[in-house]
């Protein structure tokens, strides 16, 4: 495998995912600077304490990552949890990439273009807040690509659906019958996008959470709220978009997934 410059492999990153187009909850881009020379990346949900010492196991010289270690309104203090993640990055020199927002946008390779491919959803529009909500149509058959447009029996199908690819159960609030051709989705905390969702008119929307609220707005405007995971739903964007930038230079990708039941 080949080598690549922290520099070049920033670029890259930047260029696809253009994080100075978006208002977001902390920085994107390099969050740790570690080595210079980059052969090997490792990606990954969070940048948490148990994927950093897998990653250094794995050898990498990169993380790349959608939930990276600083936020807006965050003490600025480096104890505790803090500390320890910084600790072992800065004593093996492992660079941090993460993105969150961008990450999510990306129209192929983020999170919810990954995730709408899987659970067999054509993008047709994008709603709410910077365009991070997508909306689609169900393929027939599923498993995304091709294929002409469709229609689950009702929501229940959607989450036995969902169940199957994520592998995790779902809670599932609102109708139940009727068939179901037009979904919402948008990976994450993105519980207030269902308001968005509906008036994009939607039939069911799919998200990591669900609060208070929603369940209300499920029953009394008849659109399917579906729970499916936090951490479940935000998967997919990182392996991909990593994997696609390590492809260009001749790099090593690997993904970790640390399991998390949010």
């Amino acid at each position: 495998m080949g080598a690549v410059d922290r520099a070049t492999l920033l670029a890259a990153f930047d260029a696809e995912l253009r994080p100075g187009l978006f208002k977001d909850y902390g920085p994107n881009g390099l969050q740790v600077e570690g080595r210079e020379k980059i052969r090997k990346i490792v990606s990954g949900v969070t940048a948490s304490r148990a994927l950093i010492d897998a990653a250094v196991a794995a050898g990498a010289d990169a993380i790349f990552v959608h939930h990276g270690l600083f936020w807006r309104g965050q003490s600025g203090c480096v104890t505790g949890w803090m500390k320890e993640r910084l600790k072992r990055l800065l004593a093996h020199e492992v660079n941090l990439f993460a993105y969150h927002l961008p990450l999510d946008a990306h129209p192929t390779l983020g999170n919810n273009a990954q995730l709408g491919e899987r659970l067999g959803l054509r993008t047709t529009a994008r709603f709410g807040e910077q365009e991070l909500g997508f909306l689609g149509e169900v393929v027939s058959g599923g498993g995304g690509g091709g294929g002409g447009g469709g229609a689950l029996a009702d929501a229940g199908a959607l989450a036995a659906r969902v169940e199957q690819v994520l592998a995790r159960s779902v809670t599932l609030v609102g109708p139940v019958r009727g068939a179901v051709e037009r979904v919402a989705w948008c990976s994450g905390g993105a519980q207030g996008y269902f308001e968005a969702a509906i008036e994009a008119g939607a039939q069911a929307f799919i998200t990591g959470e669900i609060s208070e609220p929603q369940a209300h707005l499920a029953r009394e405007c008849g659109v399917s709220f579906l729970a499916c995971g936090h951490h479940a739903t935000e998967r997919y964007g990182a392996p991909a978009m990593a994997a696609h930038v390590a492809a260009q230079y001749g790099i090593e990708h690997e993904f970790i997934d640390i399991e998390n039941p949010a």
